[in-house]
């Protein structure tokens, strides 16, 4: 398995960016998707998880702004980031989880700034 990110880029506060994952390899042996985020310095931190058959997960500070979602044949998933703040400046990696193992994508550099 592995994961393609992509979808990042400089917006100004209040824009909107919608973040892709893509899965090369067992599609449905990926029963878990979603996105961390990390700023230099800082240690890694959750955004929003996706679990089959489960309700989105979302981290507080971006409630009601960001949605997750898997379509279709859900070899994709997409963070659609709406009302962004300088705050949400950092590099977005996508998690895909197959039960007890762990694939990162690269990374997309999300950048918001006026």
């Amino acid at each position: 398995v592995q994961l393609v990110d992509s979808g990042g880029g400089t917006v100004q506060p209040g824009g909107s960016l919608r973040l892709s994952c893509t899965i090369s390899g067992s599609v449905i042996s990926v029963v878990s998707m979603g996105w961390y985020r990390q700023v230099p310095g800082q240690e890694r931190e959750l955004v929003a998880n996706l679990r089959l058959g489960y309700s989105p997960e979302y981290a507080d500070f971006v409630k009601g702004r960001f949605t997750i979602s898997r379509p279709g044949n859900r070899a994709t998933a997409y963070l659609q980031m709406n009302n962004l703040k300088t705050e949400d400046t950092a590099v977005y990696y996508c998690i895909g989880q197959t039960g007890p193992r762990a694939y990162w994508g690269q990374g997309t550099q999300v950048t918001v700034s006026s």
